[in-house]
Parts: C-alpha cells; sequence; structure tokens
C-alpha cells in the first residue's frame, strides 16, 4: 500500500502530549511536514524538537481551539506557509470525573468549548481549504466515550457523542467534494487526559488507583494512522473499545451492571458537603 502521509501538509491539535504528541512523531516518520499545535506552546516547542530531531520539517504554533479566531489564524497560516493542508487531527480535549449533579455551568461551558466547540472549529477551517484542493482528511477524536455511555462522565460523553455525530454525517456530505473524514474513538490509552481528569467534588487519587491497564499511546498513534490510512470512518482503538462498543450495539443490557458498579464507586469516593 502506498504511503498517503509523504510530503503531505498536516496540523495536529493537542500536540504538547498524549495522543496528538504521538501522531505527530508517527506523521513525520512517514515523510510527513507537521505543525503541532497546543495552548501550551512549550509542549509544542518540545514535540517540534524532537521531529527536528528526526530532519524533518516542522513548526510549533500556540493555539487556543476555544478561540475560534485563533483557528482560523492557524490554518490560514498554514496554508499561506505550506500553501495546502492535506490532514487535520483535531486532537485536542479536557476530560471531567463526576456526578453531574456536582458539575457548575462553567464547567459544563468548558468542557464543551475544548471538546466540542475546538473540533468544530478546526473542521469548519479546514473543510473549505480541502474543497478548493479537491483532497484532505480530516480526522476528529472523539472517544469510546462518544459510542457508549458512561454514567460518571456525562459532560464528557456528552462533547464525544457531539464529535461522533459530526465527523459521521459531515463524512456523508465530504464524499463527493473529495474530503474525507474520519473519527477515533480510543479506549483506555496510556495519556494526560486520562490521568490528568478534572475531579468534580470527588477524591481523585481514589481513582487514579483504579485505572486499569492502558495501551501504550505510541502504539495507538500507529494503529490510528494505518485506519486512517485505510479511510475508516469510525476508528476504535483498543480490545476493551471493540468489546464495549460490540456490547453496546447488540447486547447493551449486559452493560448495566457494570454502569452501576461505576457509580456506586462513584459515589464512595465523593466528597460530601
Amino acid at each position: 500500500m502506498t504511503n498517503p502521509f509523504k510530503d503531505k501538509v498536516a496540523v495536529v491539535t493537542g500536540a504538547a502530549s498524549g495522543i496528538g504528541r504521538a501522531i505527530s512523531n508517527e506523521l513525520v516518520r512517514m515523510g510527513a511536514t507537521v505543525i503541532a499545535a497546543d495552548i501550551n506552546l512549550e509542549g509544542a516547542k518540545e514535540t517540534a524538537s524532537s521531529i527536528a530531531e528526526m530532519g524533518a520539517k516542522t513548526a510549533a504554533k500556540k493555539v487556543d481551539v476555544t478561540k475560534h479566531d485563533q483557528v482560523k489564524q492557524l490554518i490560514a497560516d498554514v496554508v499561506k506557509e505550506q500553501g495546502r493542508l492535506d490532514y487535520i487531527f483535531n486532537n485536542a480535549g479536557i476530560a471531567f470525573l463526576g456526578e453531574t449533579r456536582d458539575m457548575d455551568i462553567s464547567q459544563w461551558r468548558q468542557i464543551i468549548d475544548v471538546n466540542m466547540m475546538g473540533v468544530l472549529y478546526g473542521t469548519l477551517e479546514a473543510y473549505p481549504v480541502m474543497i478548493k484542493q479537491g483532497s484532505g482528511h480530516i480526522v476528529n477524536t472523539a472517544s469510546l466515550a462518544g459510542l457508549v455511555p458512561v454514567p460518571t462522565e456525562t459532560a464528557y460523553v456528552t462533547t464525544k457523542f457531539a464529535v461522533v455525530g459530526l465527523s459521521a454525517s459531515l463524512r456523508s456530505e465530504a464524499k463527493g467534494l473529495g474530503v474525507k473524514v474520519s473519527v477515533v474513538c480510543p479506549g483506555f490509552v496510556d495519556t494526560a487526559i486520562i490521568r490528568g481528569f478534572i475531579p468534580v467534588n470527588i477524591r481523585k487519587e481514589d481513582h487514579l488507583k483504579k485505572m486499569p491497564r492502558m495501551m501504550d499511546v505510541n502504539k495507538a498513534a500507529r494503529k490510528i494512522l494505518k485506519r486512517v490510512r485505510r479511510n475508516r470512518s469510525i476508528i476504535l482503538i483498543g480490545t476493551d473499545a471493540h468489546i464495549i462498543y460490540f456490547l453496546q450495539r447488540y447486547v447493551p443490557f449486559v452493560l448495566n451492571p457494570l454502569y452501576l458498579m461505576m457509580v456506586k464507586f462513584l459515589r464512595t469516593t465523593r466528597i460530601e458537603d
């Protein structure tokens, strides 16, 4: 199979760490020019520096994906500097863990702005560029939580379901215009977003002790790009993701005891007023 990433230009948001950094590294190994974007400029620069050591073309950009004007400027700058945009990986995200009754509206706005609007801004700015080119691939990072309910992560699930819906619907529209759209739905991958979740009225340390065995992030990135190469619509990553998604689709009642256990455990760690 030919290498679709060679000599292509890719923007990766959330590139300072985790899946974003790993995808950036893998893209470079495949011959792509990568623009590593993140609100954490120092982290983005570290990613870019490690890529540059491979002799690859790269750049670091500070971008707050919750700001439409910054995302718009990012895409405009990349097209001006590189002459094109072949891939955008809308990967930046955050996670909250806690019950809905303990979350205030500012927390809802924060996670919606990053996980949902950040992906939307990247998609809307890259899409017309790719239509004009007659080619391009938009890859949005959702989560297994964008396909199945997770009762202790309602806000996170809300945003990730939105990303799956956006990506799946746009894929049909974009096909006739030469643009591809995929959505990535990882299970448990060892990243900062998993270990660095924002606790909402719970004891975070209790949950960190219960973390399951997770997939190596570099392995996850390789699997993601393999499926992007094949233009998969929904990219499930991890055995856990495949099994849970299968059960949710075909025998959802089997998962009900698991959901109840999750809620019960969460409430044992809840900080009472």
